[in-house]
C-alpha cells in the first residue's frame, strides 16, 4: 500500500482511481462495508483504490483535550487498510486552509484536479466541507459535472443499532470486549514499537514493555489480563496499565505497559501487539512504591486466574 503524504506530493501517476473518503477510526465492521464496496468497485473498473484521511482528526484539531479518543494510532489504520487490500492512503494535514475549504473547493482540487477520481464511494452519513454541504447527493451531482460516477454505502447494523466508532468506545470504556469484538470484527487490541521507559518495573520485580500510543488519550483506562504477540511471542499472557502512572509520574498523557507473566524477553524496539481480554481494576494512586508492588502482585495472581477459567 503507498502512503501519499499531502496533496502536495501527488504526482500524475496517481490520477485515476476509485476513492472514498472518512476518518475510518477502528476500521471496524462498518468501515469495512465501505471498503468493500470500494474494491469492488476498483476491481470492476480495473482501477487502484484510495482512501482519503486528515489528520489530525477534525475534532483533534478543534479540541485536542476534549476530543473523543483514538480506537487505534493512524499506523495501526494504515496496516488494517492495507490488510484489508487497499492500494493508496492519501494523508491530508487538517489545518486552518483545510478547515476553511468549501466542499465544492475540495471536489475540485483534491478528487478531480488532485487524484482524477472516477468513482466515489460514501457512507450515507459522511459530511464534508467548511459549508457542511459535502454528501453523497452532493458528491453525486458534481459528478455529472466531471465525469465521475458515485455510490452510497448503507449503513452496517448489529441489533438494529449503527456500527460506529462512538458505540465502540462506549465497549471499551465499560472494559465489554466481547462487544467490541462483535463491532470491530475482531478482538480490540494496541499496538506498537515497545521503547525505553523509566525502568521502574524493573527494579521492583516486575520489569514492563512500554508501547508508544502515539495518541494523546487511549480509549480505556485501568489495569488489564491481556495477551501478547510480536518479537517472538505468540498469545503469551500479561497484565496491562493503560493510564497515566499516578503512582510514579505526573504526565496527562496516556501510556501503555504490559508485564509478561512467567516469561524474560528482549522486547525493545519490537513491534507487539496487546490483546485486551479481561479489565482487572481501575487504575489507582498508591501511597508508597510498596503498596504498588502488592497490587501488581495481586494483578497477576488475578490475572492468572482469569486465564486459567477463560
Amino acid at each position: 500500500m503507498e502512503l501519499i503524504r499531502g496533496l502536495h506530493n501527488l504526482r500524475p501517476r496517481h490520477r485515476g482511481c476509485v476513492a472514498t473518503i472518512g476518518a475510518f477510526d477502528g476500521v471496524h465492521l462498518g468501515h469495512q462495508a465501505v471498503i468493500r464496496h470500494l474494491l469492488d468497485k476498483s476491481r470492476d473498473l480495473a482501477l487502484p483504490s484510495a482512501i482519503i484521511v486528515f489528520e489530525p482528526l477534525p475534532r483533534e484539531y478543534f479540541s485536542p483535550i476534549k476530543a473523543p479518543a483514538r480506537i487505534m494510532s493512524f499506523w495501526e489504520k494504515c496496516r488494517a487498510l492495507e490488510a484489508l487490500g487497499v492500494d493508496k492512503v492519501l494523508r491530508i494535514r487538517f489545518n486552518e486552509r483545510l478547515r476553511e475549504m468549501s466542499a465544492q473547493q475540495f471536489v475540485d482540487q483534491v478528487l478531480v484536479d488532485g487524484l482524477g477520481v472516477r468513482y466515489v464511494v460514501l457512507g450515507d452519513d459522511f459530511r464534508f466541507g467548511s459549508d457542511r454541504q459535502g454528501d453523497y447527493r452532493f458528491i453525486q451531482e458534481q459528478g455529472k459535472r466531471y465525469g465521475y460516477d458515485a455510490g452510497p454505502t448503507p449503513t452496517c447494523s448489529i441489533d438494529e443499532e449503527r456500527v460506529s466508532s462512538t458505540r465502540i468506545r462506549e465497549a471499551l470504556e465499560s472494559a465489554d470486549f466481547r462487544e467490541a469484538e462483535r463491532l470491530l470484527g475482531r478482538p480490540y487490541s494496541i499496538s506498537g514499537k515497545v521503547i525505553y521507559g523509566r525502568q521502574l518495573g524493573k527494579t521492583i520485580g516486575t520489569p514492563t514493555a512500554n508501547l508508544e500510543l502515539r495518541r494523546l488519550r487511549a480509549p480505556l483506562s485501568g489495569v488489564y489480563a491481556v495477551e501478547v504477540s510480536g518479537g517472538g511471542l505468540e498469545r503469551a499472557w500479561g497484565v496491562a496499565n493503560v493510564g497515566v502512572r499516578p503512582t510514579v509520574d505526573d504526565s496527562i498523557k496516556a501510556n501503555l505497559e504490559v508485564h509478561l507473566l512467567d516469561r524474560e524477553i528482549e522486547l525493545y524496539g519490537q513491534h507487539i501487539e496487546v490483546i485486551f481480554r479481561h479489565k482487572l481494576r481501575d487504575e489507582q494512586k498508591f501511597d508508597s512504591v510498596d503498596e504498588l508492588k502488592e497490587n501488581i502482585a495481586r494483578d497477576i495472581e488475578n490475572t492468572r486466574a482469569w486465564f486459567s477459567r477463560n
